[in-house]
């Protein structure tokens, strides 16, 4: 099929057409489709672009792995983002595990990171600085993604009315913590 042509095919018949005769380029069309909104995700979750960009590569590499396990009960995207949501928790248990060793090794804490400087972080980043790891990805999915109920729930595997009640807490500790009127944050 021609580049032209696959920009106008539906999602799930370049699915198919992958998984079938494993046609590259209808994968790689998918990618470009979603591939910004994942490195987005995985950014805004890191807040490392190389490290974000290396999740992405993993990511996609694993969705390609497994594009047969894609049962098309839920969108493309959700599924996506629930393999880059694994990868992600994948790689700070690996850190971690590095950082346990490395803290044995040389028999004292270990130097915790700095933040990039204050004026280079985004309004959002600061905003999302307040809550936790699980908390800041539901938000961004729901915000910066735009997915719904569902389908962040399928990506983080809580059930929908979690997924409500986190993003409604979430609102209230940063409504909290940067003193925010309810008119300037819904």
């Amino acid at each position: 099929m021609a580049p032209h042509q696959l920009a106008h095919t539906d999602e799930l018949e370049l699915i198919a057409r992958s998984r079938v005769s494993g046609d590259a380029d209808c994968f790689g069309e998918l990618i470009r489709r979603h591939q910004s909104q994942l490195r987005l995700f995985l950014l805004r979750l890191c807040r490392e672009p190389s490290l974000a960009d290396d999740l992405a590569q993993d990511a996609l590499m694993h969705a390609f792995e497994k594009l047969d396990g894609f049962r098309g009960d839920g969108s493309f995207a959700g599924w996506l983002m629930r393999i880059a949501w694994t990868t992600f928790l994948q790689s700070r248990r690996r850190a971690d595990r590095y950082r346990q060793v490395v803290e044995l090794a040389a028999q004292e804490p270990a130097a915790t990171s700095t933040s990039p400087a204050q004026d280079e972080v985004s309004d959002l980043d600061r905003l999302l600085a307040v809550l936790t790891t699980d908390e800041r990805a539901i938000m961004i999915l729901a915000y910066s993604c735009g997915m719904s109920h569902s389908e962040i729930s399928k990506a983080v595997d809580l059930p929908v009315g979690t997924v409500k009640s986190v993003i409604h807490r979430s609102k209230q500790k940063i409504r909290q913590d940067f003193e925010i009127d309810n008119h300037q944050f819904g």
